[in-house]
């Protein structure tokens, strides 16, 4: 569910706070924990070190962000990859392939 348009989009205070009467460019990135603030028009340009749960990821404001939240952003689990037998069969040929280019180079 969306947030009511009576009460208007969730913007944090200590955010704004934090970015009145700065400059974007010359201002390092700012630290923050409010992964539920939605990006407005003034944030555009900064740069947020939004909190992830571990740490700080560095996220450039753009015009396209508008009306996402920060925490978009900044994502909280990392994906290894998939695994199984058909993944190691794939990942033996491409390093069959490596190998045999770096021989290729070599020899050329």
């Amino acid at each position: 569910m969306t947030r009511s348009l009576k009460k208007g989009p969730y913007v944090d205070e200590r955010v704004l706070k934090k970015i009145e009467g700065k400059d974007p460019m010359s201002t390092p990135a700012i630290k923050t924990w409010s992964r539920a603030c939605v990006i407005s028009p003034e944030m555009v340009g900064f740069t947020f070190a939004v909190h992830n749960g571990r740490k700080h990821i560095d996220v450039l404001v753009s015009e396209d962000m508008i009306g996402h939240r920060l925490g978009e952003f900044s994502p909280t689990r990392t994906f290894h990859r998939h695994g199984g037998k058909m993944q190691k069969e794939l990942d033996q040929k491409k390093r069959e392939a490596e190998i045999a280019a770096a021989k290729a180079a070599r020899n050329a």
